[in-house]
């Protein structure tokens, strides 16, 4: 977890009570690894990203274990939780890595996400990437 992990495991507390957001623990090997979490971009009326299609789900994660990070994990379960929430009917997948998270930004890419827009978010300046269901169309900001 990049920062501190004191305030990471408060943030993590109050989503997991959070209706707007699915949090989950990603294990491999049946030993948790890491974290994911989808959210609703619509659940506030001034969110960043209210402006992407209805049903869009936006997504968060890491790995906790730094001997399995920069080995494909991040790619390979992003790619089947965002095939699941697909399944279930979203839309389009979005997140929004800082743009100086090269890595994050990579793993986005390979799992399928492409460039949306920048904006600001309340963690800052964010790359918005996003991923469609198909055949649901190209991707782009909706202003």
């Amino acid at each position: 977890m990049v920062g501190d992990p004191v305030r990471g495991l408060a943030r993590i507390a109050e989503h997991i009570v959070d209706p707007a957001i699915d949090a989950l623990v990603v294990e491999y090997d049946d030993l948790p690894i890491g974290y994911i979490q989808s959210w609703d971009p619509h659940a506030e009326a001034d969110h960043p990203c209210c402006d992407q299609p209805v049903g869009t789900r936006g997504i968060d994660q890491f790995i906790g274990e730094p001997q399995l990070v920069g080995r494909g994990h991040g790619t390979a379960f992003i790619r089947l939780f965002v095939e699941n929430l697909f399944g279930a009917g979203a839309p389009r997948v979005i997140t929004d890595p800082n743009p100086r998270n090269s890595r994050a930004i990579r793993a986005y890419a390979k799992a399928g996400f492409k460039e949306i827009d920048r904006r600001m978010t309340i963690s800052g300046e964010a790359v918005l990437m996003g991923r469609n269901a198909l055949p649901f169309g190209p991707l782009q900001a909706i202003r």
